[in-house]
């Protein structure tokens, strides 16, 4: 349907501008007037060329979920309802991909679906998470309560994913530097150097030999350097990509040292959040532990949940299952086994959140003060190396200059 642009005044006079999406535009102007808006001039959007090319259009961003949710509870909360605050939500968004998206939304409630299921209609932007705890929420009359812990759920677990990312920015970022300047030295520094020993004669040192060698491979091979890099990439991706790939490479990276740390603290403290959200919303404990597998992000610790879906199916309980893995903690389950047996499972995963969230914090910075010195020795020991193998030819010159000198003198 078109979207079209409209100015009015209310009753009190004061001027009123906006979106709306209708058939026509004697629709649109039906609708404003019964919400007692006296409209002056509506106007069919422009199209934008690109619409229907989604690679040209912005991504909903995590902050944009986030203030949505949060006004809309917010909405709710005053009464508001839920047509008239989709309504207001998707004219004031700034995100033209976010504003068609709650549109279509308001569409589908206004057709008769339920909210949930309008939502479920856009998997991009809403998880199997954020639609069964709004479908919870309606069944139980308290969704602006939902969409509250819904709302701190995501800040929570942004906040976790942005401190791993910047953690990892700082050796990016070095690791490309130190790539570059090699590829620089070797390809334009190296050749200068490489012509002025020739033209002295004489052999060179081993070092410098080896990197005038690598120097004209790389200067000959280019393509054939920057192509396997290329290959390898991809073949490690589409080996990933199958499950015995991704599983062995899951449980590589768990036994990694520091880092293997962290993918577990990770995996505890993502799983103890959502499940602690689910649960207190009344999503029931099977529901929850299939939604949470789907979004461990790691091979092993989604067998270890879907392990304690299996065991509570037969009756068995949460904590078992848990310390069968071996990826969580002894505490965790013992916690989780506590939580079970005094009915209050869902603030005790709330508690063991709360913990998993700072010990993260400090591994992420653990990790970043190991990984700094390494980098930088790693930079200075490749740049150190080539500069050595350039001044060594340059010394053994000038001591043989020194030495012809000495004979020379008596």
């Amino acid at each position: 349907m078109p979207v079209y642009k409209w100015e009015g005044t209310s009753k009190q006079g004061e001027t009123l501008k906006g979106e709306g999406t209708a058939a026509n535009e004697a629709m649109l102007r039906d609708m404003l007037r019964k919400k007692n808006v006296r409209v002056k001039t509506v106007k069919e959007k422009p199209k934008d060329i690109f619409e229907n090319i989604e690679f040209f259009q912005p991504k909903v961003t995590t902050k944009d979920l986030i203030l949505f949710t949060r006004q809309f509870s917010t909405m709710i909360d005053s009464g508001l309802p839920l047509l008239q605050g989709l309504e207001i939500l998707a004219s004031q968004a700034e995100n033209p991909t976010f504003k068609k998206i709650i549109t279509q939304i308001k569409t589908d409630v206004e057709g008769g679906s339920a909210f949930a299921e309008a939502l479920k209609k856009h998997p991009k932007v809403y998880d199997n998470l954020y639609v069964n705890l709004c479908a919870a929420g309606e069944l139980g009359g308290i969704l602006d309560t939902i969409l509250q812990r819904l709302a701190a759920y995501i800040e929570k677990n942004a906040k976790l994913v942005s401190k791993v990312k910047g953690a990892m920015i700082y050796p990016a970022v070095i690791g490309c530097v130190a790539i570059v300047v090699i590829m620089v030295l070797l390809i334009f520094v190296i050749p200068v150097f490489a012509e002025m020993f020739t033209s002295f004669g004489g052999e060179l040192p081993g070092l410098t030999k080896a990197v005038v060698d690598a120097s004209n491979f790389m200067r000959a091979y280019w393509w054939a350097v920057f192509g396997g890099i290329g290959l390898f990439v991809y073949a490690f991706k589409k080996w990933k990509s199958t499950d015995k790939g991704e599983y062995l490479f899951d449980t590589y990276m768990l036994k990694m040292p520091v880092i293997g740390d962290l993918i577990r603290k990770i995996a505890v403290a993502r799983f103890t959040r959502t499940m602690s959200t689910m649960l207190s919303s009344g999503v029931p404990i099977l529901d929850g532990l299939e939604i949470v597998a789907k979004t461990a992000g790691n091979r092993i610790v989604e067998e270890a949940i879907y392990a304690t879906k299996k065991s509570i199916s037969e009756g068995k309980t949460i904590a078992d299952p848990l310390m069968k893995s071996g990826v969580f903690p002894p505490m965790v389950c013992q916690m989780v086994s506590v939580g079970e047996q005094t009915g209050a499972l869902d603030s005790m995963l709330s508690k063991i959140a709360d913990f998993y969230e700072e010990e993260v914090d400090q591994a992420v910075d653990t990790l970043t003060t190991l990984i700094e010195p390494v980098m930088m020795i790693f930079l200075g020991g490749a740049v150190g190396t080539m500069l050595a193998a350039m001044y060594l030819p340059i010394f053994k010159i000038a001591g043989a200059v020194e030495g012809e000198g000495g004979k020379k003198a008596p």
